[in-house]
């Protein structure tokens, strides 16, 4: 069993190797894609994941598709998790790292809700990087003011990662102190609710989800114009 307090990205040459060992199973050993292979891993600046995904999108066509539409800006914005990813035909190691470097572009695109299903479809055991998986997941929850998980999450990266870099933790410790100040039914939650339907039809999404949320601001702003309104008699 797997100790969550060992979790940690490994170094760049184990990296390699197991992104190696993953392409040489999908078939592909050939000269020219070696070459590009050893490119990709030879790019400086770039992070591990970063490197696993793009060998994942030279290997099969599939991931190369569903990270390039994901970055894609004129596309829409997804309402599900690809099927791809709930492929269990497929290697633990293809789905865990693609469906989390598909979920850090959703998160940078503000597709919250699908970056989230993503994650829950990974295990941060089965990533390349751990850091990661804890800090996109966050993000999601603490944007869609999910307080419970979002801080579940900050606790996996600070407590469970022995080498998460500083940028994460600093931004985790910024969003729990910010989700100590959140309050039910406050105004500053029906603006952040309000923050959210703005969000959600940027992308396109005036559905029931929206609707709802919608439904629970005017029932909330109603109920503080009424108190108000009592108060003042």
């Amino acid at each position: 069993m797997v100790s969550l307090s060992s979790l940690r990205t490994p170094d760049a040459h184990t990296a390699q190797a197991k992104a190696l060992d993953w392409l040489k199973s999908s078939g592909k050993a050939d000269a020219e894609t070696r070459k590009a292979f050893d490119a990709i891993w030879s790019e400086a600046g770039a992070s591990v994941l970063d490197r696993v995904a793009a060998t994942l999108a030279l290997g099969d066509a599939d991931a190369a598709k569903l990270l390039a539409n994901a970055q894609d800006v004129t596309q829409h914005a997804p309402q599900a998790v690809p099927d791809v990813l709930k492929d269990t035909k497929r290697p633990a190691f293809y789905r865990a790292n693609l469906g989390l470097a598909y979920a850090k572009k959703l998160t940078g695109s503000h597709s919250y809700e699908e970056a989230l299903a993503t994650l829950k479809t990974v295990k941060p055991e089965q990533v390349i990087d751990p850091s990661a998986y804890f800090f996109n997941r966050a993000v999601t929850e603490h944007a869609l003011i999910l307080k419970k998980e979002a801080t579940r999450s900050i606790n996996g990266l600070l407590e469970d990662v022995s080498d998460a870099p500083d940028r994460y933790k600093l931004l985790a410790v910024l969003m729990a102190m910010d989700m100590q100040g959140w309050k039910d039914k406050d105004l500053a939650e029906v603006a952040r609710k309000m923050e959210n339907i703005r969000r959600r039809l940027d992308l396109a999404r005036g559905g029931p989800q929206t609707q709802k949320i919608q439904k629970q601001v005017v029932a909330r702003l109603d109920e503080m114009i009424k108190e108000l309104e009592s108060g003042g008699c």
